[in-house]
């Protein structure tokens, strides 16, 4: 496995990543323990380095199920995992007081069953809490040796430049694939600016830029995607152009969407890290075999002319959730 490094951060990691929340999370019923733990190991051994969790996966289950399954290689592995959200409040919502923070780290690290978390991102951005604020209780866990690296996830332009002024930023998690590209506006030349790198969730839409999703597909009654707009029955069928466009780039180059999907995220910019999720291991070895296809320029130049003939329907998010981004 090749391998890449986050900005100017000197951290070090798979060109390609593991995200471990639909193990048990968000995506209809989890998998087996034995079985996650199982699927988790083999990305190790096939040269994965970056693991990513949240304590609101499950909530804490996912963050038990990486501690118990990474315990044997702590050492080889980059642990990423979140802070920011009440758990346990009715109401819900963020909660990134410096106090909080503190608290939620100590009980992390029991669950991770290690002394160190490599890459602490801010789940959210919290409007209640100064970003200055976050950013200098991370700094203090930094010095305490409890964390190595500080992230955000889905922070806007202008939140990474006050945090990074006091803390650095290693890496932003955001959305990004080839149908969610707005990070290329503003964020994306922010990160390259600082020295900030970049690691994508959903770098495969969820599933439906591998074409494996059709306006046919039943999801599970626990499954989030019933309530994301752009999974609606509708939204499906207006989407197909962009899953057929995939289809017939992925033949002409002999592989699979997801792998033209992944393979277009790391020609973006070298300090990109994608972070695909799967239950399954023949997936994981097919996304993992991304990393070893280089898109040509010619290549490249077909997939944008291509994008800009094809309108994507449906938003990302419900009302509720786009709530929760920061502009």
């Amino acid at each position: 496995m090749q391998k890449r490094t986050l900005g100017k951060s000197g951290l070090e990691v798979s060109a390609i990543g593991l995200g471990c929340m639909g193990l048990n999370h968000s995506y209809g019923p989890a998998l087996e323990k034995t079985a996650a733990i199982g699927l988790i190991r083999a990305a190790v051994d096939q040269g994965v380095t970056l693991f990513d969790t949240a304590e609101v996966y499950g909530p804490y289950i996912n963050e038990e199920l990486v501690g118990e399954a990474l315990a044997p290689v702590r050492d080889r592995v980059v642990i990423a995992t979140k802070f920011g959200f009440k758990i346990g409040d009715a109401a819900g919502g963020t909660d990134s007081r410096p106090a909080h923070i503190r608290e939620v780290v100590e009980a992390s690290l029991k669950r991770l069953r290690t002394d160190r978390i490599d890459l602490l991102y801010q789940h959210r951005v919290d409007p209640a809490v100064p970003i200055e604020d976050v950013a200098g209780a991370v700094k203090e866990l930094i010095g305490a040796g409890k964390v190595r690296h500080f992230g955000l996830s889905e922070a806007g332009a202008q939140t990474i430049r006050r945090a990074h002024a006091v803390q650095p930023v290693t890496a932003l998690q955001s959305e990004y694939s080839l149908w969610w590209r707005e990070p290329e506006t503003s964020v994306l030349p922010t990160l390259e600016e600082l020295g900030i790198g970049f690691v994508p969730f959903s770098p495969l839409g969820r599933g439906f830029l591998t074409g494996a999703i059709d306006a046919h597909t039943a999801f599970a009654a626990d499954d989030f995607r019933n309530g994301i707009p752009r999974f609606s029955v509708k939204n499906r069928k207006d989407n197909a152009d962009l899953v057929d466009e995939l289809g017939r780039l992925a033949a002409g180059k002999g592989v699979t969407r997801a792998q033209i999907a992944l393979a277009w995220l790391l020609a973006q910019r070298p300090w990109i890290v994608p972070i695909p999720g799967t239950t399954k291991l023949h997936r994981l070895q097919e996304n993992l075999g991304a990393a070893n296809i280089t898109l040509t320029a010619g290549e490249l130049s077909a997939i944008e002319s291509a994008l800009r003939q094809i309108k994507i329907a449906g938003d990302r998010y419900s009302a509720r959730q786009q709530q929760l981004i920061d502009r």
